[in-house]
C-alpha cells in the first residue's frame, strides 16, 4: 500500500529528470498549466495542432488531454495524440471536463477511450457520468456531487477500463480498482482559481513520467498539489494571492513540510 514515505522520492525524481509533458488542454488553462509544470520541475509542451500532435508523442515524455474547450480541429489532435500514445505505450491522462453536459463532449470521450488512458482524472460528477450513472446531472465543469459520492463509481470505472481513476474534491480518491487511496489535503479557496484542476491533470502526467505504477504516481501528484495548495491558501486574502503563492510553493516545497502535512489513508 502507498504511504507518504513512498511519495516524496517521486518528487525528487521529477525535479532531477524534468520529464516532458505534452499538453492538449483548453484555452483557459494553458498559461496556468504550463507554469505549474515548470514550477514542479517538469518540461511543458503545449503542442495541440493536429498537424503535429501525434508525431510529437514520438519525442518521448507523457501526454495530458483535457477536453475543456473542444473544437473539431482540437479533437482531431486529441485523437491523433492518444492513438500515438497507445501505440507506443506512452502513459497519458484524460480529463473528461463536463462529460455528459453535452452530447458532443460525450462523443469526444467515447472516441478517446479505445486508446486506453493510463489515468482518468475528474470531479465526482464527471467520474460518475463516465462510470454510467444515469442519475448524475452534469451541467458544467464544476461538480454538484461530493467526491465521497463517487467511491463506487471510481472503482468500477477503474476496473472496467483497466486504469487508475482520480476523483478530486474535498476528499481525493485515487484507485486502480484494487488499491484505493484517500487524500485530505487542499483548500476551498483553490476552487476560486480557474484551471487548477486542469493543471493537476498535467501534473499527474508529469509524475507518470517518473513512475510506472500509475496509482502511486497519481497519488503523489494529487498529494503534492493538495499540500501546496493548502500552504498557498494560508493567510491568503483571496484567490489572486493563492495563485501566485501556489507556483512558489510548488517550486520549493521541502520533504519535512510535505510529510508533516499530507493526510493519506487506504480504503479496503
Amino acid at each position: 500500500m502507498t504511504d507518504s514515505d513512498d511519495l516524496w522520492p517521486l518528487v525528487l525524481r521529477l525535479r532531477e529528470t524534468k520529464p516532458l509533458v505534452q499538453c492538449i488542454t483548453n484555452f483557459v488553462s494553458m498559461d496556468v498549466a504550463a507554469n505549474v509544470l515548470l514550477a514542479i520541475g517538469a518540461s511543458p509542451a503545449m503542442v495541440h495542432d493536429a498537424e503535429e500532435a501525434g508525431e510529437f508523442v514520438g519525442l518521448g515524455g507523457t501526454l495530458s488531454v483535457n477536453i475543456g474547450t473542444p473544437s473539431p480541429r482540437w479533437v482531431e489532435s486529441m485523437i491523433a495524440a492518444a492513438s500515438a500514445a497507445h501505440a507506443r505505450g506512452t502513459p497519458w491522462v484524460l480529463d473528461p471536463v463536463a462529460i455528459g453536459a453535452t452530447s458532443y463532449r460525450s462523443r469526444i470521450v467515447e472516441a478517446l477511450m479505445p486508446f486506453a488512458p493510463t489515468v482518468i482524472r475528474g470531479n465526482a460528477g464527471e467520474i460518475m457520468a463516465m462510470a454510467g450513472d444515469a442519475e448524475v446531472e452534469v451541467t458544467g465543469p464544476d461538480s454538484s456531487r461530493a467526491s465521497s459520492d463517487a467511491h463506487a463509481a471510481a472503482r468500477a470505472l477503474a476496473r472496467r477500463e483497466r486504469c487508475t481513476v482520480v476523483v478530486t474534491g474535498a476528499e481525493d480518491i485515487i484507485t486502480d480498482g484494487v488499491r484505493t487511496t484517500l487524500l485530505g489535503n487542499g483548500h476551498p479557496l483553490m476552487t476560486k482559481v480557474t484551471a487548477l484542476g486542469c493543471s493537476l491533470t498535467a501534473v499527474t502526467a508529469a509524475f507518470l513520467g517518473v513512475c510506472t505504477d500509475a496509482q502511486r504516481a497519481a497519488t503523489a501528484a494529487t498529494a503534492y498539489f493538495g499540500v501546496c495548495g493548502e500552504l498557498a491558501a494560508e493567510g491568503a486574502p483571496g484567490p489572486g494571492t493563492l495563485r501566485v503563492r501556489l507556483l512558489d510553493i510548488l517550486h520549493g516545497l521541502d520533504r519535512d513540510s510535505f510529510l508533516s502535512r499530507v493526510r493519506i489513508s487506504q480504503e479496503s
